[in-house]
C-alpha cells in the first residue's frame, strides 16, 4: 500500500552522529565493513555484517556488474582575484568556446569583468576572466583558454593548478586523495565528485569477481553540480532534479541482454550506475537502448526499476536524492531501519564511509 510519506521529504531525515562520518578511506579498499540487506520477506534480525572484499560470494555465475567509469576532475581551483583577496572556483560544466560554468567563493566577490589569476607552484601564473552570473545555479561563467572546450581538453590545466574537490563534510586534505577519490577503472574525465560505491573495488576484488565468471559492463555519468545541492522540496510529488551527462554504449546494451538471456542478474555498483541504466531504459520507452546526453531522471518510491536489480551502494546524506533511490528498490522506512541499525553498529557515513549491499531477493519491485 503506499505511504504517502514516501513523498514527503522530511520523512528521508535522520540524526547522524559526526563521529560517524568517514574522514578517510580504509586500506586496502576492499576492507571496508559490508551491511547485507535481508530477502525482502525477512525480519532485520537477519541482516549480516561483513566486508566488501566478502561481497564476491553474493555474487553468481553469469551475473553482470555495471560501474561508472567517470573520473574526478581536479576541479576545484584556488585564484587570486584582481583586487588581491584570495578566493575558489569549483569548475562544473563546459558552455562552449573555452566558457566554464564554475561555483564562485566568494561568490559576491567575483562580479562580471573581474580578473582571476591561477597561481601553483612551478607554473606560470593564468589569467582567468569572469563574463557573467549564471542565476539558476549561483554560479559565475569564466572565461578559460579557447581550447580548453571540454573536461579532456581542460584535464592538462587543472592537473596543474587544480586540487581534487573533496565533499564538504570532509574536513582533511592528504594527497593521498589524489589517487583515493578515484575508482580503479576512473577512465572518462569530467566529473566533480567520485562514484562512492566504486572505490571500494580494488583491483584485487575485481580479479576475484571475474573469475567467479561475473561479467564487467562499464556506463559513464558524470556527477555533477546536483551532488552539492540538497533536495529542498518537501512535496516529492513533482521533483525535479539536476541533470547529469551519461553514456551507455552500445555494449553496455549488449551485455545487459547477454546477461538476461543465461539467467545472470544486473547488478550496479553505486546510485549513479542505476540512473545511467535507467535514464536509458526510460529514454527508450521501457526498452534499454544506448543513450549520450544530458539526463534527468527521478527515482523515488514507486517507481518500477526497468534494468536493475541488485545494488552496491554506501550510505547517503539524509533528505538526498540518493536516498530516495535506494528507498525505491527496498522501502523508505525498511531503509531508515537499516541506517538506524548502522549507526549503532558504528558504520561509517557517506564518500569514504562502508557499504551496503542490496541483492535482487531484497528488493520490494521485482523487474
Amino acid at each position: 500500500m503506499a505511504d504517502s510519506r514516501d513523498l514527503q521529504l522530511s520523512s528521508y531525515d535522520y540524526v547522524l552522529p559526526e563521529e560517524r562520518i568517514a574522514q578517510a578511506p580504509v586500506e586496502p579498499r576492499h576492507d571496508a565493513r559490508l551491511l547485507v540487506v535481508p530477502p525482502a520477506e525477512c525480519s532485520l534480525s537477519e541482516l549480516r555484517h561483513q566486508r566488501v572484499w566478502d561481497w564476491q560470494q553474493e555474487l553468481q555465475l553469469g551475473d553482470l556488474l555495471v560501474v561508472n567509469d567517470t573520473r574526478v576532475l581536479k576541479a576545484r581551483l584556488r585564484v587570486r582575484r584582481s583586487g588581491g583577496g584570495l578566493g575558489e572556483l569549483l569548475v562544473l560544466e563546459p558552455r562552449g568556446e573555452g566558457r566554464w560554468l564554475c561555483l564562485a567563493r566568494p561568490a559576491k566577490r567575483m562580479r562580471p569583468g573581474d580578473q582571476l589569476w591561477l597561481e601553483a607552484l612551478e607554473q606560470e601564473p593564468l589569467s582567468l576572466a569572469v563574463l557573467a552570473s549564471d542565476a539558476a545555479s549561483g554560479g559565475r561563467i569564466v572565461q578559460f583558454p579557447p581550447d580548453c572546450v571540454d573536461a579532456l581538453a581542460l584535464e592538462g590545466l587543472l592537473e596543474r593548478y587544480g586540487e581534487v574537490p573533496l565533499p564538504p563534510y570532509i574536513t582533511r586534505h592528504d594527497s593521498l586523495d589524489q589517487e583515493r577519490y578515484q575508482t580503479r577503472y576512473a577512465t572518462r574525465p569530467g566529473a566533480v565528485a567520485a562514484p562512492t560505491a566504486g572505490l571500494h573495488l580494488s583491483d584485487a576484488l575485481l580479479s576475484a569477481i571475474a573469475e567467479r565468471g561475473v561479467a564487467l559492463a562499464h556506463v559513464t555519468l558524470h556527477v555533477g553540480l546536483g551532488t552539492f545541492r540538497p533536495v529542498e522540496t518537501e512535496d516529492l510529488s513533482d521533483l525535479t532534479l539536476h541533470s547529469e551527462w551519461v553514456e551507455v554504449r552500445p555494449e553496455v546494451v549488449e551485455a545487459v541482454l547477454a546477461c538476461r538471456a543465461r539467467g545472470g542478474r544486473v547488478i550496479a555498483v553505486g546510485t549513479t550506475s542505476v540512473r545511467a541504466l535507467e535514464a536509458a531504459a526510460a529514454a527508450g520507452g521501457g526498452i534499454l537502448k544506448p543513450l549520450k546526453g544530458p539526463v534527468d531522471l527521478v527515482i523515488q518510491p514507486g517507481y518500477r526499476f526497468q534494468v536493475v536489480e541488485g545494488l552496491l551502494t554506501n550510505f547517503h546524506l539524509p533528505k538526498s536524492s540518493l536516498l530516495l533511490l535506494v528507498s525505491a528498490l527496498i522501502g523508505r522506512k525498511r531503509l531508515l531501519s537499516l541506517y538506524n541499525v548502522a549507526i549503532e553498529e558504528a558504520y561509517r557515513f557517506y564518500s569514504y564511509g562502508d557499504a551496503m549491499w542490496i541483492s535482487p531477493s531484497a528488493v520490494i519491485h521485482k523487474r
